[in-house]
């Protein structure tokens, strides 16, 4: 059992089958949630995991959960692994979490859909996620929770183990009271949520929006405010706020509310970007691409991440500006989804598309205006890219955080570039420097676009130089370390390492 036990739906380690047997390795990429969430194993003497695994049979409560030990440089670690089966995958993941939940999540009410959904089986596998994280978690332990996908875990938790101290973290925006209340579940889903004793948002307007939301549907709420981190306190934006809830209090509980975005690993990302072997690709993507602007775009196959408008905006560029004719390109790496992932299909075939409508129409013998790939790229190969590009173009309809960003500027080890970033990312709140701009407008995209690519050397410097200030001073582990400070705070609970 264990003073710590961070429960994700994501396994933190790959399997790979090695002459007939299987091995668990880590993720090679550190980047994204799970190598940022490992990292506090580094930190912890005694912590578990919690996941599923893909089980290939009927599901059956008798059915054990089994136990992965991970040793690797300073982790050493076990998973606890739930499984489910293929049925239950599709419907507690790619169903109800993308179908119905993600669509208000992230304010896009027209993509919500409700009729194939289970929500008995996204019940049912909520609470198998509860029940492994009882057995592994100690005494007073700190059961630390990731995500939508388990919004209901929290009120098993405390039913069952009162004595644990319960934190949530969303890794995703959190959406206004009145789209919230569009979900038939929404009742028993705050109810669960108010089973913590922390819950975490990336910044100060999802935390207000939950607390709203609680105020709405259980009336006798009282929410206490401070004001915003200086870094997190820039007027104007869409999502800017002066103030953020601190704790939430509602009849004897109380609960403490937290804007604390994640980051990236800084230093790390700009030690790969000067490795001799990184330089050398960069310069190949940047030859490949050709002399002349090059723009990239990196993100995957969804309908919140703006490709469609991105691209319609890089079409009226060439039409407005035919001098870019020939001399400007833009690399957009989407990920295609995973396996399952149905409601994507039609927006990975609208991209392909719109890519294929723009080359044909503006394209030459010798000049491909965009180049489109749908692979996941290695991790060196992306901070190369990075280091290969003149601007970044990050322009999503809704984004909890996006790392990619923060990716782009602690990658840019040489001063230069420019981060052209949509508003409605959570990044926008902490990075004001980057060329901000609405996607939902136009005229807006057009004269951010245009901005970035006339925008004189001594501009582009002096931005990118407060925005790899701040991630440096921000980055993944001062996350980590305000993260456990947290915990501590919570009473009954103390760091082992």
């Amino acid at each position: 059992m264990s003073g710590l036990v961070i429960v994700y739906h994501r396994q933190p380690f790959e399997e790979v089958v090695v002459e007939g047997g299987v091995e668990y390795r880590e993720h090679r990429s550190p980047n994204g949630i799970i190598p940022i969430l490992r990292g506090f194993f580094e930190h912890v003497d005694d912590a578990r995991w919690v996941a599923w695994t893909r089980h290939h049979g009927k599901t059956s409560e008798a059915r054990a959960t089994d136990v992965v030990r991970i040793r690797g440089g300073r982790c050493d670690y076990q998973v606890v692994r739930v499984p489910l089966s293929t049925e239950e995958v599709s419907q507690f993941y790619h169903v109800t979490s993308k179908e119905a939940l993600w669509p208000v999540i992230n304010s896009s009410p027209g993509h919500y859909a409700t009729h194939n959904t289970r929500w008995a089986v996204f019940r049912e596998v909520n609470r198998r996620f509860a029940r492994a994280a009882c057995d592994a978690a100690a005494p007073g332990a700190v059961v630390w929770l990731h995500d939508y996908n388990l919004w209901l875990a929290p009120g098993f938790i405390r039913e069952w183990r009162p004595d644990l101290r319960i934190a949530f973290f969303h890794h995703t925006a959190f959406p206004s009271p009145d789209l919230f209340a569009m979900l038939p579940w929404r009742d028993e889903i705050l109810d669960s949520l108010l089973a913590c004793d922390q819950i975490g948002f990336h910044i100060p307007r999802y935390a207000r929006n939950f607390c709203q939301l609680a105020e709405a549907l259980r009336g006798a709420v009282e929410v206490e405010e401070v004001p915003v981190e200086p870094w997190m306190g820039a007027l104007g934006q869409a999502l800017s706020e002066r103030r953020r809830p601190a704790r939430l209090r509602l009849g004897d509980r109380s609960i403490d509310i937290d804007s604390w975005p994640i980051s990236v690993p800084a230093s790390y990302i700009a030690d790969v970007a000067r490795r001799d072997d990184v330089r050398d690709r960069a310069q190949c993507i940047a030859t490949e691409l050709g002399d002349g602007l090059r723009i990239l775009s990196i993100g995957r196959v969804d309908y919140v991440k703006g490709i469609r408008q991105q691209l319609e905006a890089f079409a009226r560029l060439l039409e407005r500006r035919p001098e870019l004719q020939g001399r400007v390109r833009l690399l957009l790496v989407a990920a295609a989804a995973a396996d399952g992932m149905v409601v994507y299909k039609a927006v990975q075939r609208e991209i392909e598309q719109l890519v294929g409508h723009i080359n044909g129409r503006h394209g030459r013998l010798d000049w491909t205006p965009v180049v489109l790939s749908t692979r996941p790229m290695p991790f060196e190969e992306v901070v190369a890219a990075y280091g290969a590009a003149d601007i970044a173009w990050i322009t999503p309809l809704r984004d909890g955080m996006n790392l990619v960003a923060k990716e782009y500027v602690a990658a840019r080890v040489d001063g230069d570039g420019i981060l052209v970033l949509s508003e409605f990312a959570g990044t926008a709140v902490e990075l004001p420097q980057a060329v901000l701009t609405n996607p939902y407008s136009m005229s807006r995209m057009d004269e951010a676009i245009d901005t970035a690519i006339d925008m004189a050397e001594g501009e582009r410097r002096e931005r990118m130089a407060a925005m790899r200030a701040h991630v440096a001073a921000h980055d993944a582990t001062a996350w980590a370390r305000i993260a456990l400070a947290r915990f501590e705070g919570l009473g009954g609970w103390r760091r082992l390492g």
